[in-house]
Protein backbone atom coordinates (compact mmCIF):
# COMPACT_ATOMS: atom_id res chain seq x y z
CA UNK A 1 0.00 0.00 0.00
CA UNK A 2 1.80 3.19 -0.93
CA UNK A 3 0.96 4.71 2.44
CA UNK A 4 2.60 8.10 2.21
CA UNK A 5 -0.08 9.34 -1.08
CA UNK A 6 -2.29 8.17 1.40
CA UNK A 7 -1.70 10.33 3.92
CA UNK A 8 -1.08 13.40 1.53
CA UNK A 9 -4.41 13.07 0.03
CA UNK A 10 -6.11 12.97 3.59
CA UNK A 11 -4.31 16.21 4.91
CA UNK A 12 -4.44 17.93 1.75
CA UNK A 13 -8.29 17.33 1.71
CA UNK A 14 -9.17 17.69 5.77
CA UNK A 15 -6.18 19.44 7.49
CA UNK A 16 -8.19 19.21 10.56
CA UNK A 17 -7.64 15.70 10.87
CA UNK A 18 -3.87 15.98 11.17
CA UNK A 19 -3.99 18.27 13.85
CA UNK A 20 -6.44 15.50 16.09
CA UNK A 21 -3.73 13.05 15.62
CA UNK A 22 -1.42 15.38 17.77
CA UNK A 23 -3.79 15.99 20.28
CA UNK A 24 -4.18 20.01 19.21
CA UNK A 25 -7.89 21.27 18.31
CA UNK A 26 -9.32 20.37 14.98
CA UNK A 27 -10.12 24.03 13.94
CA UNK A 28 -6.27 25.10 13.64
CA UNK A 29 -6.63 23.15 10.49
CA UNK A 30 -8.95 26.17 9.19
CA UNK A 31 -5.55 28.18 9.19
CA UNK A 32 -3.50 25.80 7.21
CA UNK A 33 -2.91 24.25 3.27
CA UNK A 34 -1.20 21.42 2.99
CA UNK A 35 1.01 20.76 0.10
CA UNK A 36 4.41 19.29 -1.10
CA UNK A 37 7.57 21.42 -1.77
CA UNK A 38 10.80 21.07 -3.50
CA UNK A 39 13.76 23.14 -2.48
CA UNK A 40 15.40 24.88 -5.17
CA UNK A 41 18.48 24.10 -6.11
CA UNK A 42 18.96 20.89 -4.31
CA UNK A 43 17.76 17.35 -4.55
CA UNK A 44 14.75 17.94 -1.89
CA UNK A 45 11.41 17.15 -1.70
CA UNK A 46 9.44 17.71 1.66
CA UNK A 47 7.12 14.92 1.80
CA UNK A 48 4.36 17.33 2.93
CA UNK A 49 4.34 20.62 4.23
CA UNK A 50 1.52 23.19 6.03
CA UNK A 51 1.76 27.13 5.04
CA UNK A 52 -0.66 29.36 7.20
CA UNK A 53 -3.65 30.76 5.00
CA UNK A 54 -3.21 34.32 4.46
CA UNK A 55 -4.95 37.18 6.95
CA UNK A 56 -5.17 34.14 9.89
CA UNK A 57 -3.45 33.98 13.61
CA UNK A 58 -0.83 30.95 12.66
CA UNK A 59 2.32 32.06 12.04
CA UNK A 60 4.08 28.35 11.84
CA UNK A 61 4.92 26.49 9.26
CA UNK A 62 4.86 22.58 9.68
CA UNK A 63 6.85 20.27 7.83
CA UNK A 64 5.75 16.32 8.27
CA UNK A 65 7.58 13.23 6.96
CA UNK A 66 5.54 9.93 6.85
CA UNK A 67 8.52 7.42 7.53
CA UNK A 68 6.97 3.62 6.54
CA UNK A 69 10.64 2.18 5.73
CA UNK A 70 13.92 2.32 7.88
CA UNK A 71 16.21 5.17 6.62
CA UNK A 72 19.38 5.91 9.26
CA UNK A 73 19.42 9.49 7.32
CA UNK A 74 16.11 10.59 7.50
CA UNK A 75 16.57 13.29 10.27
CA UNK A 76 20.22 14.46 8.66
CA UNK A 77 17.50 15.17 4.86
CA UNK A 78 15.10 16.23 7.29
CA UNK A 79 16.55 19.16 8.69
CA UNK A 80 18.52 20.15 5.90
CA UNK A 81 15.38 20.69 3.81
CA UNK A 82 13.92 22.47 6.95
CA UNK A 83 16.90 24.70 6.89
CA UNK A 84 17.16 25.36 2.86
CA UNK A 85 13.23 26.62 2.96
CA UNK A 86 13.96 28.62 5.83
CA UNK A 87 16.81 30.09 3.80
CA UNK A 88 14.44 30.44 0.34
CA UNK A 89 11.27 31.74 2.53
CA UNK A 90 12.66 34.16 5.20
CA UNK A 91 9.36 35.29 5.94
CA UNK A 92 8.27 32.75 7.68
CA UNK A 93 8.10 33.25 11.25
CA UNK A 94 8.49 29.72 13.26
CA UNK A 95 8.20 26.12 11.99
CA UNK A 96 7.72 22.81 13.67
CA UNK A 97 8.55 19.37 12.60
CA UNK A 98 6.81 16.02 12.56
CA UNK A 99 7.89 13.02 11.82
CA UNK A 100 4.61 9.80 10.99
CA UNK A 101 6.29 6.38 11.76
CA UNK A 102 3.84 3.07 11.86
CA UNK A 103 6.37 1.98 14.43
CA UNK A 104 8.61 2.47 16.73
CA UNK A 105 11.25 0.10 15.32
CA UNK A 106 11.50 1.99 11.80
CA UNK A 107 12.57 5.16 13.60
CA UNK A 108 16.46 6.07 12.75
CA UNK A 109 18.45 4.82 15.28
CA UNK A 110 21.68 7.07 14.99
CA UNK A 111 20.21 9.91 16.89
CA UNK A 112 22.46 11.63 18.80
CA UNK A 113 23.91 14.16 16.71
CA UNK A 114 20.62 15.69 16.43
CA UNK A 115 19.77 15.57 19.87
CA UNK A 116 18.95 18.96 20.22
CA UNK A 117 16.98 19.57 17.95
CA UNK A 118 15.13 16.34 18.46
CA UNK A 119 14.39 17.06 21.97
CA UNK A 120 13.09 20.66 21.23
CA UNK A 121 9.77 21.62 21.53
CA UNK A 122 9.89 22.63 17.36
CA UNK A 123 10.07 18.74 16.88
CA UNK A 124 7.70 15.71 17.72
CA UNK A 125 7.45 12.15 16.86
CA UNK A 126 4.32 10.53 16.10
CA UNK A 127 4.23 6.48 16.17
CA UNK A 128 0.41 5.12 14.52
CA UNK A 129 0.75 2.33 16.73
CA UNK A 130 -0.30 3.94 19.67
CA UNK A 131 -3.66 4.67 18.20
CA UNK A 132 -4.54 0.72 17.86
CA UNK A 133 -6.96 0.01 20.47
CA UNK A 134 -7.61 3.21 21.65
CA UNK A 135 -11.21 3.95 21.75
CA UNK A 136 -11.96 7.71 20.26
CA UNK A 137 -14.38 9.63 18.25
CA UNK A 138 -11.20 11.73 16.74
CA UNK A 139 -11.82 10.59 13.41
CA UNK A 140 -8.11 11.56 12.20
CA UNK A 141 -7.00 8.63 15.03
CA UNK A 142 -9.95 6.80 13.53
CA UNK A 143 -8.35 6.97 10.03
CA UNK A 144 -4.76 6.55 11.21
CA UNK A 145 -6.36 3.06 12.64
CA UNK A 146 -7.75 2.38 9.67
CA UNK A 147 -4.55 3.05 7.79
CA UNK A 148 -2.40 1.09 10.06
CA UNK A 149 -4.25 -1.71 11.55
CA UNK A 150 -3.18 -5.65 10.28
CA UNK A 151 -5.64 -6.51 7.92
CA UNK A 152 -6.92 -9.28 10.00
CA UNK A 153 -7.82 -6.26 12.64
CA UNK A 154 -8.89 -3.75 10.15
CA UNK A 155 -12.65 -4.70 10.34
CA UNK A 156 -13.54 -3.54 13.67
CA UNK A 157 -11.98 -0.10 13.14
CA UNK A 158 -13.99 0.04 9.75
CA UNK A 159 -17.09 -0.95 11.65
CA UNK A 160 -16.62 1.43 13.98
CA UNK A 161 -15.73 4.60 11.64
CA UNK A 162 -19.04 3.40 9.81
CA UNK A 163 -21.51 3.47 12.33
CA UNK A 164 -20.04 7.17 13.35
CA UNK A 165 -21.07 8.35 9.50
CA UNK A 166 -24.12 6.79 9.46
CA UNK A 167 -27.06 9.25 8.03
CA UNK A 168 -25.06 11.97 7.68
CA UNK A 169 -24.88 13.50 4.51
CA UNK A 170 -22.90 16.73 4.84
CA UNK A 171 -19.65 17.72 2.35
CA UNK A 172 -17.07 16.85 5.32
CA UNK A 173 -18.58 13.06 5.21
CA UNK A 174 -18.96 12.54 1.76
CA UNK A 175 -15.23 13.61 1.71
CA UNK A 176 -14.57 10.88 4.54
CA UNK A 177 -16.04 8.47 2.93
CA UNK A 178 -14.73 8.65 -0.26
CA UNK A 179 -11.25 8.47 1.77
CA UNK A 180 -12.53 5.49 3.92
CA UNK A 181 -13.11 3.67 0.11
CA UNK A 182 -9.86 4.56 -0.96
CA UNK A 183 -7.92 3.15 2.20
CA UNK A 184 -9.89 0.29 1.54
CA UNK A 185 -9.05 0.02 -2.38
CA UNK A 186 -5.36 0.65 -1.13
CA UNK A 187 -4.90 -1.65 1.56
CA UNK A 188 -6.54 -4.41 -0.06
CA UNK A 189 -5.65 -5.03 -3.63
CA UNK A 190 -6.02 -8.10 -4.02
CA UNK A 191 -9.81 -8.18 -3.28
CA UNK A 192 -13.05 -7.38 -6.13
CA UNK A 193 -14.99 -4.67 -5.76
CA UNK A 194 -17.47 -6.70 -4.39
CA UNK A 195 -15.63 -8.37 -1.80
CA UNK A 196 -14.47 -4.79 -0.26
CA UNK A 197 -18.36 -3.78 -0.31
CA UNK A 198 -19.05 -6.49 2.21
CA UNK A 199 -16.79 -5.33 4.64
CA UNK A 200 -18.97 -2.26 4.86
CA UNK A 201 -21.10 -3.80 7.01
CA UNK A 202 -24.03 -0.82 7.34
CA UNK A 203 -26.45 -1.80 4.26
CA UNK A 204 -27.78 1.92 4.43
CA UNK A 205 -24.89 3.41 3.93
CA UNK A 206 -23.51 1.02 0.68
CA UNK A 207 -26.75 2.06 -1.16
CA UNK A 208 -26.09 5.87 -0.90
CA UNK A 209 -24.92 7.23 -3.87
CA UNK A 210 -21.84 9.27 -2.37
CA UNK A 211 -20.54 5.56 -1.01
CA UNK A 212 -21.31 3.92 -4.54
CA UNK A 213 -19.35 7.10 -6.17
CA UNK A 214 -16.43 6.81 -3.41
CA UNK A 215 -15.56 3.12 -4.27
CA UNK A 216 -15.54 3.44 -7.46
CA UNK A 217 -13.27 6.51 -7.38
CA UNK A 218 -10.74 4.70 -5.25
CA UNK A 219 -10.58 2.20 -7.76
CA UNK A 220 -9.93 4.32 -10.50
CA UNK A 221 -7.14 6.02 -7.92
CA UNK A 222 -5.60 2.24 -7.61
CA UNK A 223 -5.64 1.40 -11.35
CA UNK A 224 -4.54 4.64 -12.46
CA UNK A 225 -1.48 4.03 -9.28
CA UNK A 226 -1.03 0.52 -10.76
CA UNK A 227 -0.59 1.52 -14.32
CA UNK A 228 1.94 4.47 -13.78
CA UNK A 229 4.31 1.74 -11.54
CA UNK A 230 3.84 -0.35 -14.43
CA UNK A 231 4.15 1.49 -17.27
CA UNK A 232 5.12 5.15 -16.19
CA UNK A 233 3.48 8.28 -16.65
CA UNK A 234 0.26 8.00 -18.46
CA UNK A 235 -0.24 10.46 -20.96
CA UNK A 236 -3.30 13.23 -19.71
CA UNK A 237 -5.41 12.12 -22.58
CA UNK A 238 -5.12 8.69 -21.30
CA UNK A 239 -6.10 9.36 -18.15
CA UNK A 240 -9.52 11.35 -19.24
CA UNK A 241 -10.19 8.48 -21.13
CA UNK A 242 -10.18 6.13 -17.46
CA UNK A 243 -11.79 8.68 -15.38
CA UNK A 244 -14.65 8.37 -17.60
CA UNK A 245 -14.75 4.68 -18.06
CA UNK A 246 -17.87 2.71 -16.65
CA UNK A 247 -17.62 0.53 -13.82
CA UNK A 248 -17.89 -2.87 -15.51
CA UNK A 249 -15.17 -1.91 -17.85
CA UNK A 250 -12.76 0.06 -15.45
CA UNK A 251 -12.62 -3.23 -13.80
CA UNK A 252 -12.02 -4.92 -17.30
CA UNK A 253 -8.96 -2.70 -17.23
CA UNK A 254 -8.29 -4.25 -13.79
CA UNK A 255 -8.12 -7.20 -15.23
CA UNK A 256 -6.13 -6.79 -18.65
CA UNK A 257 -3.22 -4.35 -17.18
CA UNK A 258 -1.68 -7.22 -15.37
CA UNK A 259 -0.64 -8.63 -18.93
CA UNK A 260 0.45 -5.06 -19.79
CA UNK A 261 4.03 -5.13 -20.90
CA UNK A 262 4.34 -1.06 -22.77
CA UNK A 263 3.03 2.32 -22.80
CA UNK A 264 1.33 0.61 -26.39
CA UNK A 265 -0.40 -2.09 -24.71
CA UNK A 266 -2.34 0.52 -22.68
CA UNK A 267 -2.71 2.65 -26.05
CA UNK A 268 -3.98 -0.56 -27.77
CA UNK A 269 -6.43 -1.66 -25.11
CA UNK A 270 -8.07 1.89 -24.70
CA UNK A 271 -8.07 2.29 -28.84
CA UNK A 272 -10.14 -1.07 -28.49
CA UNK A 273 -12.89 0.46 -26.89
CA UNK A 274 -13.63 2.08 -29.79
CA UNK A 275 -14.00 -0.58 -32.37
Amino acid sequence: MKTDSLFFQLFQKMPQLFFEILGEPAAWGDNYEFHSVEIKQAAYRIDGIFTPKPHTAAKTVIFVEFQFQKDEFLYERLFSEIMLYLAQNPTAEDWRAIAVYPRRSIEQENKYRHRTLLQSEQFQTVYLEDFLGQSSERLGIQLMQLIVAKEKDTQPYLDGLIQQLQGKTDPKTQAIIEMVSTIMVYKFPQLSRSEIEAMFTVSDLKQTKVYQEALTQGEKTLIIRQLSRKLGRIPPEQLSVIQHLPLITLEALGEALLDFRSPADLKAWLKSLDE
